[in-house]
């Protein structure tokens, strides 16, 4: 029987950035959390420091989801950057100040 893990800090919510998983109670979504700890190479202390809303037990469970879920929510990032870069093509050169 595979066991059921739980993350008290982490939801699901249709109306809050789409149902991907955020900190409960924010609007924090847990890939904007992992984009900081693996690729920014943040510490979870300066995470909090970057986002003081948050407390630390709130950034651990965010890395322990993601570690749980880690092929879904990498794909996430790998699409997410893949249409920035589009967006950037296409504005490439335009002046978009106003």
């Amino acid at each position: 029987m595979q066991e059921v893990r739980s993350h008290p800090y982490v939801i699901h919510d249709e109306r809050i950035s789409g149902g991907s998983a955020v900190i409960k109670g924010t609007r924090t979504r847990v890939v904007d959390i992992v984009i900081e700890y693996e690729y920014l190479v943040h510490s979870p202390d300066e995470i909090i420091s970057a986002h003081p809303h948050l407390t630390l037990q709130q950034i651990h469970d965010a890395l322990s989801y993601y570690y749980e879920n880690r092929e879904e929510i990498d794909k996430k990032i790998k699409d997410e950057q893949e249409f920035v870069n589009g967006l950037r093509k296409v504005f490439q050169g335009q002046n978009l100040q106003r």
